[in-house]
């Protein structure tokens, strides 16, 4: 078999029979492909669909499993995917007509560990499935991780890359569970570890932009716990730093990125507190653990992957320990009042 394709579903009733038809409409050979929904505990009709699809559709398994996140739902899809390559889709999301057979024959033909192509965002309710790009080959060479690392700003996503299967396993990567940024974790993981990568212009993805979406939910609850996830994965991050052998031609562009990468999350972070209800008592302690880490001050975040005049204000007022907790409680109180949610990246 070719090719595996991970969904894991929570509450997606609405979007999910988009995201399957467009797969459906690939024209991947029978027994080339196989789809695994993971439903994640769904509340509504995100299973009774699932199955109607699997009843019809022989290439469709589904699994039911108790509740524990995106991350846990998609390790359970890839231990019992049997593709030469896998790649993880979220049922909100589909794909551009046909795209699929072209990206996975030049994954095969050049004997890749990873294949990254392009993805363009859509609104809710749009429908884009003709492609901008076709496949036509390779748009950058060949090239083992580190060096793709240190030549190109990467999206943290997961699907908008295939990935060797065994490849995957043999390093012993997983998603970690019960956090979020867990892709953005182990898609660095994962190129730092690649021999053979290389990106294609093929547009195959599309990616829906929900108000609902999970990085965009503003209960405190998941809005607060989004916060502290960015804190782990900057700290897991060190080791990954750690692990990029000196004498490598690209070591230091290489650790440059992941740097830029780690400080981002922390940029991230601070930009979520200002909109959250964390005390700012808790904030010189987080400073510290992430000076300890070389995350912060943010001397690594600004340049090619990160600039413009909003993101210079802020890592200005953010480097300036004394102006941090004044400045969030000034921006809390002015957010209270007039309701602007005004900070958006």
């Amino acid at each position: 078999m070719r090719l595996s394709i991970v969904i894991p579903c929570y509450n997606m009733e609405r979007y999910l029979p988009t995201c399957l038809d467009s797969i459906l409409r690939q024209e991947l050979g029978k027994g080339d492909f196989e789809v695994i929904i993971v439903n994640d505990e769904s509340k509504d009709d995100t299973l009774k669909i699932a199955r109607k699809y699997e009843e019809i559709h022989e290439e469709i398994t589904v699994i039911d499993k108790v509740n524990a996140g995106v991350g846990a739902a998609r390790n359970s899809g890839l231990d019992v995917a049997r593709g030469t390559y896998v790649y993880f889709l979220d049922p909100d999301d589909y794909l551009a007509n046909n795209m699929l057979p072209g990206v996975l024959d030049l994954a095969e033909s050049n004997d890749l560990d990873i294949l990254t192509f392009d993805s363009l965002s859509v609104g809710s309710d749009e429908i884009i499935q003709d492609s901008k790009f076709k496949s036509d080959g390779l748009s950058t060479d060949i090239c083992d991780g580190i060096s793709f690392i240190a030549l190109r700003k990467f999206s943290n996503e997961i699907w908008w890359y295939l990935i060797r299967r065994e490849f995957m396993l043999s390093k012993g990567l997983r998603f970690i569970e019960g956090r979020w940024m867990e892709d953005a974790i182990l898609t660095a993981q994962l190129f730092r570890n690649a021999h053979r990568i290389a990106h294609t212009n093929s547009d195959v993805h599309r990616y829906r932009i929900l108000p609902t979406s999970a990085m965009r939910n503003k209960s405190r609850e998941h809005y607060n716990k989004v916060i502290y996830d960015n804190a782990n994965a900057a700290h897991a991050f060190v080791e990954l730093l750690c692990s990029i052998p000196p004498d490598h031609p690209k070591s230091e562009a290489c650790k440059i990125r992941l740097r830029t990468r780690q400080q981002s999350f922390v940029f991230f972070l601070l930009v979520r507190l200002m909109k959250s209800d964390i005390s700012t008592d808790k904030i010189p302690e987080m400073l510290q653990d992430f000076e300890k880490i070389g995350a912060y001050p943010l001397n690594a975040f600004l340049g090619q992957d990160y600039h413009g005049i909003r993101y210079s204000i802020l890592v200005t007022a953010y480097n300036k320990r004394y102006m941090i907790r004044p400045f969030i409680k000034i921006y809390r109180t002015y957010d209270r009042i007039f309701n602007t949610n005004s900070i958006q990246y």
